[in-house]
């Protein structure tokens, strides 16, 4: 690391700290050469994740994205915010693990509405409706008696 003060390269680590709850790593350094001490910041380099949507069109991932859209659909329903907070980091983290890098925006809405159906069925049907485009009420009613499905046997299991 460059010395900020004499452009010296080599200099010394005198104390590490974690910083921005874990995410960055604090350094104090102290040039080998002037003795002047200044501070660095590490942190993970994170590959960008590229949203191809609907229409072809890409753009880089955006958890804000992804939080608005459930905050729209658990409106005036009880689910607090942290809730859909870690819903999207739990997703983003699912992205960063994959092998690829490119991801559409009909597998993102998959990964939440199986988050958002055990959250809130009401917030998963909502949803549900923006992102498989239910283009009429028989489109709507089927997912309606598939999620009925699903918690009748849930129930009859427990």
């Amino acid at each position: 690391m460059k010395c900020p003060h004499c452009g010296y390269a080599e200099s010394k680590v005198i104390d590490s700290r974690p910083a921005d709850e874990g995410s960055t790593i604090r350094r104090r350094r102290e040039c080998l050469m002037c003795a002047k001490r200044f501070t660095t910041y590490e942190k993970i380099e994170r590959m960008p994740l590229v949203v191809v949507k609907r229409d072809g069109s890409r753009q880089t991932f955006d958890r804000v994205k992804v939080i608005n859209g459930m905050v729209r659909a658990c409106e005036k329903r009880p689910v607090p915010l942290s809730q859909l907070e870690a819903i999207a980091d739990s997703v983003e983290a699912e992205l960063q693990n994959a092998l690829e890098r490119e991801i559409t925006t009909a597998e993102i809405g998959e990964m939440i509405m199986k988050r958002l159906k055990d959250l809130d069925e009401v917030a998963y049907v909502r949803f549900a409706s923006v992102y498989r485009q239910f283009k009429d009420l028989n489109t709507f009613m089927e997912e309606l008696t598939k999620l009925l499905g699903d918690k009748q046997g849930d129930d009859t299991q427990s």
